[in-house]
């Protein structure tokens, strides 16, 4: 029999070692929604995390493809540039039970992207810089009762999501009319989402199986701003609202998941652990953004395919005070020959100390390889995408580093 304070020093350390392909799964997933602190066995337990992310993708073999403005590698633009920005990712939460009732209140940054190859690559008319943030605020309660041999756990909640974000990119080469040629959108806009699951636990064997529904969230209302006011308004009857601020709205929704997670003890002090995901990326396509007259000014392009995250690791717990753990992740990757979203491969290793049986501890660190591939043109919806450069990438590293600090009683 495994003992029950397996789950003091292990189970804890789960979530903290996998890090699920540190907020580089595909789309445009961070920390994506993880409800792990609603199992914690203490009464109250608060939670901080922080993650650094730092991925290492090169875009090589970079030519322009449109020739309206020139062709870019003949200016003097390169054909080669880093894409990728470092970010941080946190999450804090407070978890409560009393009788069989727990409630966990989180916030998380689920989504979000930044790119930023600059304005000097032959790839400018395609992207510039692009941001995406995201801030998620979430109530998850849970009703656990005796089924057979363990606990089986009933599951609920609900979010608030607010996103915004831009895009830079050369909408005109450079010159006396034209300024910088920079076209830049803004945009923002809110939902509300819910989700639901149910868990088994058999504390005796530090036995877990939860199963999760993550809806998705419709944000019908994204409003923002095209900015052309680089470009002189005596090009208006060339690139349509030159030298004005267009404000424009469109709609989309973050996509919906399911996610199964397993772990249980396989010998004294061991614990097995593993989990997929399902993500519904290809909701996200093309997103056409219109002005107050219902005409197309603009569109994001993403083409995006469902995704799949697999991951499997084992726990050891040392002592009562140290604890480690490793991990295996493979995600498949979203794009589909336009994008540098790729398979991701990932190893994760973290320790948990913990001095006494109030406070956590954890360190955890990730290494990685990004695949590598190529994009060019697609056809979205109908309509070209990715046609403004093509490009090569090889297989590029991606690190991450994660620090926690759990306070129960």
């Amino acid at each position: 029999m495994v003992s029950k304070l397996i789950s003091r020093g292990v189970f804890a350390l789960v979530a903290g070692c996998t890090l699920q392909s540190p907020a580089l799964a595909g789309g445009i997933e961070r920390g994506g929604y993880n409800i792990d602190l609603l199992f914690d066995p203490s009464s109250v337990a608060i939670e901080s995390t922080a993650t650094f992310v730092m991925p290492q993708r090169k875009l090589k073999n970079v030519t322009d493809t449109i020739a309206g403005d020139g062709a870019l590698n003949t200016l003097g633009y390169s054909s080669s540039v880093e894409e990728t920005e470092d970010y941080w990712s946190p999450r804090i939460g407070a978890k409560a039970g009393f009788e069989g009732f727990d409630c966990l209140a989180d916030y998380s940054q689920p989504y979000g992207a930044h790119t930023n190859p600059g304005a000097g690559w032959a790839g400018a008319n395609q992207n510039i810089e692009t941001k995406i943030n995201s801030d998620s605020y979430a109530l998850t309660c849970s009703y656990k009762f005796d089924a057979g041999p363990g606990d089986l756990r009933v599951i609920a909640g609900g979010n608030y999501l607010q996103m915004d974000g831009f895009k830079e990119r050369l909408v005109a080469a450079p010159g006396a009319l034209t300024g910088t040629g920079v076209g830049r959108l803004d945009l923002e806009g809110d939902g509300w989402g819910w989700r639901a699951g149910l868990a088994y636990e058999i504390p005796e064997y530090a036995f877990r199986a939860s199963l999760m529904y993550y809806s998705q969230i419709k944000l019908k209302e994204v409003t923002g701003e095209v900015d052309l006011t680089t470009l002189s308004p005596a090009l208006g009857g060339v690139i349509a609202g030159a030298g004005t601020v267009i404000p424009v709205e469109g709609s989309t929704a973050m996509p919906e998941a399911i996610e199964l997670k397993l772990q249980s003890g396989i010998a004294p002090d061991w614990l097995a652990f593993g989990s997929v995901k399902w993500t519904d990326w290809s909701v996200l396509q093309r997103i056409p953004f219109y002005n107050a007259s219902g005409v197309e000014v603009t569109a994001l392009e993403l083409g995006y395919r469902d995704g799949w995250t697999v991951t499997g690791g084992v726990g050891h717990k040392f002592n009562e005070q140290w604890s480690g753990a490793v991990s295996l992740t493979w995600d498949r990757g979203t794009s589909q020959g336009f994008g540098t979203l790729t398979d991701t491969w990932t190893v994760g290793a973290g320790v948990a100390y913990s001095p006494n049986k109030n406070v956590e501890i954890r360190l955890a660190g990730v290494l990685g390889i990004l695949t590598g591939g190529s994009s060019s043109a697609v056809t979205i919806d109908g309509i070209a995408a990715g046609d403004e450069a093509t490009y090569r990438f090889g297989d590029d590293l991606v690190a991450a580093l994660s620090t926690s600090l759990k306070v129960k009683f």
